[in-house]
């Protein structure tokens, strides 16, 4: 049986933004990826002025974001479902989330449809986000909730049954790419590469931003030869990353030097690995390897 990995997000862009360069390691190494986007991210705005041709973004958003998310998927190479909700957008504090978007739909609902495609799948590992959404956007918050359930769920032959046979995932990691040890290495390098670089008073705001926030990466995925197919499907979701976007702001080389790899956090795991790790897959066995063994 084929290596699956299966990232699940919130909305168009965020798997472009959050562990791609891990997805194209993992199909160069013969695995199967699946992206899966919970909302069409409709709610979004053109974050870039300069978007041409880009009177669809304005007409209809929701129509052009599978257009740029088509994009990413080609440069990606990986498989892509839309679980089929809408984009809760990040009303002002103190207002309502709008009426049947994704944050507000029943968990035991908008798990569904992530439950069936666990169980067509097979995914051994599943990344998502934590309960915080890695950032706290409606969206994000909701999908490390659906995720969580949506595991649990297809694990359980009593629990969905219409939605095909019960599929147990080994290892379930939580989306750490950006933490206070890679900010540091980058930067670290990038000081000792140009100690005059006008770069330094964004790394110390970047710094200050971290402040003392713990590290709690478990997993180092070495992907630094495919940052640059990273950036590539970063710079197909035109919409919502300008080209001087803070994705762009460390050069390619540098990353590739000081901090080659993308991170996660171990948060489930059925199997044995030793911590910290440099494989998603780790102490998984595959259904041939087992056969092999017998």
């Amino acid at each position: 049986m084929t290596r699956r990995l299966l990232a699940v997000h919130a909305h168009p862009d965020d798997e472009s933004s959050k562990g791609a360069a891990t997805s194209a390691f993992y199909l160069a190494q013969g695995a199967e990826v699946m992206v899966v986007s919970c909302t069409g991210g409709e709610r979004g705005d053109v974050l870039w002025p300069g978007l041409d041709p880009r009177a669809m973004a304005d007409r209809d958003m929701a129509g052009h974001r599978r257009y740029e998310m088509a994009r990413a998927q080609q440069v990606l190479g990986v498989q892509h479902r839309w679980l089929g909700y809408t984009d809760s957008g990040l009303p002002p504090e103190g207002e309502p989330l709008p009426a049947n978007c994704f944050a507000v739909i029943p968990l035991e609902h908008s798990a569904a449809p992530l439950v069936k495609l666990i169980r067509e799948f097979r995914p051994q590992v599943l990344v998502t986000y934590d309960e915080n959404g890695g950032y706290p956007h409606p969206d994000h918050i909701r999908t490390h909730e659906v995720s969580m359930f949506a595991v649990d769920a297809a694990a359980d032959p009593s629990r969905y049954p219409e939605a095909g046979e019960a599929w147990q995932v080994s290892k379930v990691y939580y989306d750490r790419g950006f933490n206070s040890s890679r900010i540091g290495a980058l930067a670290d390098a990038l000081v000792a590469a140009d100690a005059d670089s006008p770069l330094l008073e964004e790394i110390e705001r970047m710094r200050g931003w971290m402040g003392e926030r713990p590290d709690t990466s478990t997993t180092h995925v070495p992907c630094g030869e495919f940052f640059a197919v990273r950036d590539d499907a970063l710079r197909a979701h035109a919409s919502q990353v300008p080209p001087d976007s803070s994705f762009f702001f460390w050069p390619i080389e540098l990353q590739q030097q000081a901090w080659p790899y993308e991170d996660y956090e171990l948060v489930r795991s059925l199997v044995e690995s030793t911590l910290p790790e440099s494989d998603l897959f780790a102490g998984v066995v595959t259904e041939s390897a087992q056969e092999a063994q017998a």
